[in-house]
């Protein structure tokens, strides 16, 4: 299997005029080196984080980013960011709704980082955002009790303006929220329950991260890890195994489907399971998104997880920067001799209320354009948005740039209104020319002086200033008109 099949980076084949504007942004189109196939390993699976107990029956979570070395290419070391003892990635947390919990973070990197808890429900001072950094040698702890149903949520830094070099160097990590009432999905670790952090890089010559050749939308890499592992495969012991697949990639967008066309079981997006399972041949994901889906397994035939090429709705052959074009492996799926039968997907996944339209108190629109939101850029000290906590709002987010973009907000829970059925989502992709129309619902957590984000999960643009940030208050809060310092660790 090799990295990518098929690999076509943007270039001269872009109007004039689109490439004077992408250039002016300071981006390299150059495509990095194409590396020869690698051998195949099995897939890592990232261990569970161990816990403790503190006093008040909190469960404790301690996560130390550190610098470390990490071998993806065959005699090659490539120095890497880490949590956990971890080179690269991080360990998967995992916790039930209802169980307080603290998670700790000690930086032990040569600069300044943050954790940011992407699609938990918190108080704004655990959101590990930028107000919350974390200094070398300093510890953070965020603290709050799990009331969200189950979802496969992740952790990675968000420190100001170097969110995609942080994320780029390898740290980012799954945060597992099980629900007080399990449903009867696989969901034996490891086992018949599959993590899949897919991510992107290139190579220098010498073996390390190639973080100078960027495109219009960012880093965009010539080998695919899926846990830190180029060209694995996995052995299926079960009829059935759930794929929980979280794009990490700074720029890379997917198109999962297994080889042979099939049809896969969707079961669970962002926020969390889907009311009924979705019969689908392939899921589409921007930076940031995740999907879970049930593949079935048949003695004696291996499937292969694919990416496909896609349509990203970019003109002037700008999709190509974002791996629209790409076709390429992620993951072998191997069946063991005997396989342990698996119960049927549930006909019924979730019995939570769907956001109703009808109730809506609001509605705000966001242009994306350029590497500004509503022709703002991020500032540290203003308040963009101000949001009553628990409020149903519809948000009309509107690309009119050239570039394909999303949108990740911090803290809440949406469903994008259009065809089909709805799905809890916390990041949303928005084709250039289109708008997108969101219910959105933030809380129930307070705070007059903290913020949480707004922003694109290309992490080059959100680096670029691509960020908005916004209070949630309550009934009698005044909302600050201009924050201050930060949380610090």
């Amino acid at each position: 299997m090799s990295p990518l099949s098929r690999r076509r980076f943007l270039g001269a084949t872009l109007a004039a005029g689109a490439a004077t504007g992408l250039l002016a942004a300071g981006c390299s189109l150059d495509a990095p080196l194409v590396r020869s196939p690698a051998p195949a390993r099995p897939l890592a699976i990232p261990p569970l984080a161990p816990s403790t107990r503190d006093a008040a029956g909190r469960r404790v979570v301690e996560l130390v980013a550190a610098p470390g070395v990490a071998a993806f290419l065959p005699g090659v070391a490539t120095p890497t960011w880490g949590y956990g003892g971890l080179p690269f990635g991080g360990p998967t947390l995992r916790a039930r709704r209802g169980e307080d919990v603290v998670l700790r973070v000690t930086n032990r990197l040569p600069e300044t980082t943050t954790t940011h808890w992407h699609g938990a429900t918190l108080p704004a001072r655990c959101d590990g955002g930028p107000h919350q950094p974390i200094a070398p040698g300093a510890t953070w702890d965020a603290a709050w009790r799990i009331d969200q149903p189950a979802a496969t949520l992740w952790y990675h830094p968000h420190p100001h303006g170097a969110t995609e070099r942080h994320v780029h160097r390898g740290l980012a990590g799954l945060f597992l929220v099980d629900d007080d009432v399990p449903v009867a999905l696989p969901d034996r670790y490891g086992v018949d329950d599959v993590p899949l952090v897919l991510t992107d890089r290139s190579f220098t010559p010498d073996g390390r991260f190639d973080e100078a050749h960027r495109n219009a939308v960012g880093l965009l890499g010539d080998t695919v890890l899926v846990n830190g592992t180029v060209a694995p495969w996995f052995t299926a012991t079960t009829t059935r195994v759930r794929l929980r697949v979280l794009n990490a990639s700074p720029a890379r967008s997917y198109r999962l489907a297994v080889d042979d066309g099939a049809p896969v079981a969707l079961v669970g997006t962002d926020g969390g399971l889907l009311p009924a399972p979705r019969t689908v041949t392939d899921v589409v994901l921007t930076p940031g998104e995740r999907a879970e889906v049930v593949v079935d397994v048949t003695p004696g035939r291996p499937r292969r997880l694919r990416s496909l090429p896609h349509d990203l709705g970019a003109v002037n052959g700008v999709a190509r920067a974002a791996g629209g074009d790409d076709a390429f492996d992620l993951l072998e799926l191997r069946p063991a001799a005997r396989l342990d039968p698996s119960p049927p997907v549930p006909a019924v996944l979730s019995r939570e209320v769907p956001l109703d339209e009808r109730a809506v108190s609001r509605t705000r629109g966001f242009v994306l354009r350029g590497d500004r939101i509503n022709g703002r850029a991020m500032d540290l000290t203003r308040v963009d948005e101000v949001v009553p906590a628990a409020a149903l709002e519809l948000w009309e987010i509107t690309n009119r740039h050239t570039l394909p973009h999303n949108l990740h907000v911090h803290d809440a829970r949406m469903q994008v209104l259009g065809p089909g059925p709805r799905a809890w989502k916390d990041t949303v992709a928005v084709a250039p020319g289109t708008t997108v129309r969101t219910l959105v619902r933030v809380g129930p957590y307070t705070d007059p002086a903290r913020p949480y984000m707004i922003h694109c999960h290309l992490l080059r643009h959100e680096d670029a200033g691509m960020m908005l940030q916004y209070l949630v208050v309550g009934p009698g809060q005044a909302p600050a008109t201009v924050l201050g310092g930060h949380d610090h660790g």
